[in-house]
């Protein structure tokens, strides 16, 4: 049938086997990746690096139940949204003020301490970062749903087979949750775009 094998997972049954090191791989391989993926869900870096630590705990726990039925990122990015949504759901019922309200900015000034290199002057550089938060701000009004299919297959270059999967939804809903994501991302981000397409 001509599928290439899936090195993930092949490393997923040496954890199975008690091959740690195996797992160590995994971890340095997908590490940042999940991060980013439950950053965007939270929206709090020290929770996000906490749910991450938690999803490579829950991956290794189920290693011994671990059946290569999908590819290994599909499976580690369920456990990751799962995790994002238990996290979602206990932030729901016990809400929370911060102490420092200016953690906000502190945050987004640490953002802006890697310019693009293809800017060319302070005026870009701030207006690249005004963008930048246009676009997390918009992202973190979508739908749940729709913030993770846009998260995936742009971030993650994964296909729609996959999301659907980690989404546990058909290929159908998932095309339809990308087009909806997609059609508000272009309203609310138009004006900031030269061409006002989202690709």
């Amino acid at each position: 049938m001509g599928v290439e094998p899936d090195i993930d997972a092949e490393l997923m049954l040496r954890v199975k086997r008690g091959e740690i090191d195996a797992f160590e791989a995994l971890v340095e391989k997908y590490k940042q990746a999940v991060i980013n993926l439950v950053y965007r869900s939270v929206g709090d870096l020290a929770e996000a690096e906490d749910v991450a630590q938690n999803v490579f705990v829950q991956a290794f726990k189920a290693a011994s139940r671990y059946q290569p039925t999908a590819k290994f990122s599909t499976w580690l990015f369920t456990i990751a949204r799962n995790l994002c949504l238990n996290e979602i759901r206990r932030r729901s019922r016990h809400p929370t003020e911060s102490l420092e309200p200016d953690q906000a900015e502190d945050e987004g000034a640490s953002r802006r301490q890697y310019p693009d290199s293809k800017m060319s002057g302070p005026v870009e550089e701030m207006l690249q970062t005004e963008l930048q938060e246009k676009i997390s701000a918009v992202l973190a009004g979508l739908p749940e749903n729709q913030r993770t299919a846009i998260l995936l297959f742009r971030e993650q270059d994964m296909s729609y087979e996959d999301i659907a999967n980690i989404l546990g939804t058909t290929l159908s809903a998932t095309k339809s949750l990308m087009h909806r994501a997609r059609e508000t991302l272009k309203q609310q981000l138009k004006p900031y775009l030269r061409t006002g397409e989202w690709e």
